[in-house]
């Protein structure tokens, strides 16, 4: 059955099935052609009639994951230039007053989009509330700095979104005031980065940042220099004039042999020390205007502290990383103490009998990209107006033994396993169990600010584990080496 409703632009023609209402590929800016991919986001344009909003629109420019991540991440190509689009799911339009959910992808802010199969969202509009995902610029269009260009356009398009949301989400039922901005990896990078600035006061109430804190930024002196070595691999000045004429398939081929060079590096080389230290090349960068300072400085300082804040990591986000791209099976005792000290090495060595050098690393690095970045943004709210509360994923999924490994939660918490495409990381049989719990976590997040256990403190640490079987609650897990890191 169709359904219409009318935001500010005109008229939309959505599709009901099994009593949710979907629109899709709703421009919420105008399409970014040509020199405008290195501009401001601007509205989008009025139409007249019905404009159907039944197929995903185009998604951003984008290299595909490499191998073997892209048999385990799903994802989605969809080609066109007017990719500044937003996807909603309802369970009636004429409600009113339902809370929103709005869903910030990842992708190391170079893969990734809206379309996505596990990003449906079906299940939250089944529980009464309005589900939003959305497409922003990636890689060098969405984050490389320009002396002609604004920075952060991924992030300036993220606002821009959420601002056409405040001023259209009522048609589709939704309520204004109620609205959570949610995301994964470099999303909740993102989101973290917007809790941190003042451009997004108002356009959001709660947050939940999954595997991503306030570890996904570069400076603005690394980030010219990542810019200025793609302008070599492109042989272009490094200006938004010059990027603008390149082909999208050059500039994408330029962006995979960046990432490929980072990957390879524990020195600065090329790129600069706040560019290694963030293992990516195309985050936020420190601008001073929408990412005015460090994200955990600024939250340190106050930043954010009247949002409710919901935020976690997996158990083992480094295997991901390590286990089917071989290198965790390569990594000897000796090599693994040339990357972290022989004293933090032995100490997770010791609390893990029988795992080997690649397992062990691959636990200091969770700790070191993912967990503690969380546990510090939590630190840095404390005495906030707002509750920072804090939730751990782990169980182990049997794919590739990947176990607990970055991103094998979304289904989970999105209650989407099973559908078509999304099973990569989970295998044929994860438990739908857990995902109800999970997600029933997020939606009572979304709706009353309460997942459902106690707030973070800085004494009992109160942490989620959600496993299967349950597990619970657990105060300050694997304390003994969060200390380790000071």
């Amino acid at each position: 059955m169709d359904t219409v409703v009318t935001v500010k632009q005109g008229r939309l023609r959505g599709r009901t099935t099994r009593h949710v209402t979907s629109f899709l590929g709703i421009p919420y800016a105008a399409g970014p052609v040509g020199d405008a991919l290195y501009r401001a986001p601007a509205p989008p344009e009025d139409w007249d009639g019905i404009r159907d909003a039944l197929a995903f629109g185009p998604t951003a420019p984008a290299p595909a994951y490499p191998s073997p991540l892209d048999r385990l991440l799903p994802d989605r190509r969809i080609p066109g230039e007017d990719f500044l689009t937003l996807n909603v799911w309802t369970p009636d339009p004429a409600a009113g007053g339902l809370p929103v959910f709005v869903w910030i992808h990842g992708g190391a802010f170079q893969h990734g989009s809206s379309a996505v199969p596990t990003y449906d969202g079906h299940a939250f509009a089944r529980d009464g509330v309005v589900f939003v995902s959305l497409n922003y610029r990636l890689g060098v269009p969405g984050f490389g700095l320009f002396p002609d260009a604004p920075a952060n356009l991924g992030l300036r398009d993220q606002l821009a979104a959420l601002a056409w949301i405040q001023d259209n989400i009522a048609a589709f039922g939704g309520d204004p005031a109620q609205v959570t901005v949610a995301g994964e990896s470099a999303g909740a990078m993102s989101i973290t980065s917007l809790l941190s600035g003042r451009h997004g006061t108002g356009l959001f109430h709660r947050a939940v940042t999954q595997s991503g804190a306030g570890q996904g930024f570069v400076t603005a002196e690394d980030a010219r220099r990542v810019t200025a070595e793609t302008a070599r691999l492109l042989g272009v000045e490094p200006t938004a004039r010059a990027f603008a004429s390149v082909p999208l398939p050059d500039l994408l081929t330029a962006q995979r042999r960046i990432s490929a060079a980072l990957a390879s590096r524990t020195d600065p080389g090329p790129f600069g020390p706040s560019v290694v230290a963030a293992a990516m090349p195309f985050p936020p960068v420190v601008d001073g205007d929408i990412l005015p300072r460090p994200p955990l400085e600024a939250i340190a300082a106050g930043a954010g502290h009247g949002i409710p804040l919901l935020t976690g990591t997996t158990t083992e986000e480094q295997r991901l990383f390590l286990v089917p791209t071989g290198v965790a099976a390569a990594i000897t005792p000796e090599a693994l103490r040339s990357i972290v000290t022989p004293a933090v090495a032995d100490a997770y060595a010791a609390a893990r009998p029988g795992a080997t050098p690649g397992d062990v690393l691959a636990a200091v690095l969770t700790d070191r990209y993912f967990r503690l970045p969380a546990i510090r943004v939590a630190e840095a709210r404390a005495g906030a107006a707002a509750t920072t509360h804090l939730y751990e994923f782990a169980w182990r999924s049997p794919v590739q033994d990947v176990g607990a490994c970055h991103a094998v939660e979304i289904g989970f918490a999105l209650d989407t396993l099973g559908r078509p495409g999304s099973g990569g990381l989970t295998g044929g049989e994860p438990p739908q169990d857990l995902a109800r719990r999970m997600h029933t976590a997020w939606v009572a997040f979304t709706t009353h600010g309460d997942p459902g256990w106690e707030p973070y403190d800085l004494r009992r640490r109160p942490v989620m584990v959600f496993d299967h079987p349950e597990r619970g609650v657990v105060e300050d897990p694997r304390g003994g080496e969060r200390r380790l890191w000071g």
